[in-house]
């Protein structure tokens, strides 16, 4: 796996909550209830990361089903090997 596609994806996820909470913290009301700014953030970056981070996704889910597919293959020939050694 590529550490830099899943270092794009959650440095983009956390910037996609945290500039929308610091928006709404600028707001007075909004600085009382900061639990309620918290949801509200987590909706819009959820949003936000629906409509635009569609591509560093599906980057990271590739290669991490390219890592998983590597290591399928090593441990099933493990295994092959270990059950011929085994065979009388």
């Amino acid at each position: 796996m590529r550490a830099r596609s899943a270092l794009v994806f959650t440095v983009l996820r956390l910037a996609a909550f945290l500039v929308p909470f610091g928006i709404l913290m600028l707001i007075p009301v909004m600085r009382e209830y900061y639990w309620l700014t918290a949801i509200f953030a987590a909706l819009i970056g959820l949003s936000l990361s629906m409509l635009f981070l569609r591509r560093p996704l599906d980057d990271l889910t590739t290669d991490l089903a390219a890592r998983r597919s590597r290591q399928r293959e090593t441990t099933d020939e493990d295994a092959e090997d270990a059950a011929l050694d085994d065979a009388p």
